[in-house]
């Protein structure tokens, strides 16, 4: 799957205008539209998925400076991400963990 990344979206969008616009020229499989969690209005990107190169490229060089509900918006494939690290939850119980080493008595 290839991540394209959309920026400058109006903060009133909704994902199936956005879908409706983008598939006109290329197949996406995913869309999501990053949102305010307070509010719900959209932070003015968005990041879709589809599945070939061919219409990675098509859909950037297509949309990318194009007009969408009054605003100029940009499109790009979206860098790689970096591996999140796994999170490693401290023992509970207010007793700090075991040593591997045996305390020397003094």
């Amino acid at each position: 799957m290839i991540k394209l990344f959309i920026g400058g979206l109006a903060d009133n969008i909704q994902e199936m205008d956005l879908a409706i616009f983008v598939s006109l020229h290329g197949k996406i499989e995913t869309i999501k539209v990053v949102r305010d969690r307070a509010t719900g209005k959209c932070k003015g990107y968005a990041f879709i998925e589809v599945i070939n190169q061919s219409d990675a490229s098509n859909i950037i060089s297509m949309l990318n400076g194009e007009t969408f509900k009054g605003n100029v918006i940009t499109v790009k494939q979206s860098a790689e991400e970096a591996p999140k690290k796994v999170f490693k939850p401290k023992p509970s119980g207010g007793q700090p963990p075991k040593s591997k080493r045996p305390r020397v008595q003094r």
